[in-house]
């Protein structure tokens, strides 16, 4: 099974704990073990079929937010302990900035998460973010500036639960998008929004991928 790098750190550091305790205490050793088969579990990265067209879902979990802002159209997605927590790009695109933006570290699915440290990675004319959580602190980026992206290609990972938003092209807007509040979300095989080029001239619009 794949797993999001680097974080096989975690787990190996579980199983050498779990050698150490082992002659003290079986319990102890053995909780070790467990806790490094679940960090397996939770960096688990599966692969992932991309619709032929439309903007994808860049994170599994639930959508918690969409709102129209200044910079454009926002949808926040709650990434649970749960959740696949490898982050893809919603759309292609040039990396243009990847800005680490220090902050809280409050529950991500609650409104203070606002203000929550993030990893913010800037394309052509649309944002993504990695937002931490009280137990996510670690962001990871798999991208530099000026590199050129691919719909649904991986971008980065965030450890032990989060949140990730990305903020739309201006020409956006709630209207455009095939999900809401509350709807369950797969990256890089879920459509929100279609591609501009995908709506057709009457304004319909594709549904959302079921996954």
């Amino acid at each position: 099974m794949r797993i999001a790098r680097p974080s096989y750190r975690y787990a190996l550091l579980a199983v050498v704990v779990a050698g150490v305790a082992f002659p003290f205490s079986r319990i102890a050793s053995a909780a070790c073990v467990v806790a490094a088969v679940g960090v397996v579990y939770f960096h688990r990265d599966p692969a992932r079929v991309v619709p032929p067209q439309g903007v994808v879902s860049p994170a599994d979990g639930e959508v918690t937010v969409v709102r129209e802002e200044e910079d454009g159209l926002r949808l926040g997605i709650y990434m649970s302990g749960w959740d696949v927590h490898v982050n893809r790009a919603p759309m292609d695109g040039v990396v243009e900035r990847v800005e680490h933006v220090p902050g809280a570290n409050r529950l991500a699915f609650t409104k203070d998460a606002e203000e929550n440290e993030r990893l913010r990675f800037e394309f052509e004319d649309y944002t993504v973010e990695q937002i931490a959580g009280t137990f996510a602190r670690r962001t990871y980026s798999y991208v530099d500036p000026g590199d050129e992206v691919a719909r649904g290609q991986r971008i980065g990972h965030i450890s032990f639960g989060s949140r990730f938003d990305v903020v739309f092209p201006p020409e956006y807007d709630p209207e455009d998008l095939t999900v809401d509040v509350g709807h369950r979300l797969y990256a890089g095989e879920t459509v929100i929004a279609p591609q501009r080029s995908a709506v057709t001239d009457d304004g319909e619009r594709p549904v959302a991928a079921s996954t």
